[in-house]
C-alpha cells in the first residue's frame, strides 16, 4: 500500500468507498492471446469490486511463449474415422485444408 498508512485504515476507507479487494490464491496465471501466452509464475492476484466492476489486479514473474500451432490429435483421428484413410493421409489433407476438418474430409472422399 502507501508508506506510512496503517493498511488495516486503508482498508476501512476503501470499504467505505465501496472498494472491494480480495486476495485470490494462485499458483500460476496463463493469458491466452492470438499469438502468444503471458504466463504469470507465483502471481500475487486480487480481485477488486469497484462501483458494480470487478478487476483484477496480477503481479508475479512474467514470461511468454508461442501458443502451440498445429493439428490436434482429436481432429486427426476424426479425419480418419470418417474417411477411412490413414493418418497420414488425415494430417496431409488437415495441412491443404488449413486445419479446417470439413474441408479435409471432403478431399479425401
Amino acid at each position: 500500500m502507501l508508506p506510512g498508512l496503517n493498511p488495516k485504515k486503508v482498508q476501512a476507507m476503501m470499504k467505505q468507498m465501496g472498494i472491494d479487494q480480495v486476495e485470490i490464491p494462485s499458483e500460476r496465471v496463463i493469458i491466452e492471446s492470438t499469438d502468444k501466452n503471458i504466463i504469470i509464475e507465483n502471481p500475487s492476484v486480487l480481485k477488486i469490486n469497484m462501483q458494480g466492476q470487478t478487476q483484477f489486479q496480477i503481479s508475479g514473474d512474467v514470461s511468454e511463449e508461442a501458443p502451440e500451432a498445429g493439428i490436434s490429435k482429436e481432429d486427426i483421428a476424426t479425419v480418419v474415422e470418417k474417411t477411412g484413410k490413414s493418418e497420414a493421409e488425415a494430417l496431409e489433407a488437415l495441412e491443404k485444408a488449413s486445419g479446417d476438418m470439413a474441408e479435409a474430409i471432403i478431399s479425401l472422399s
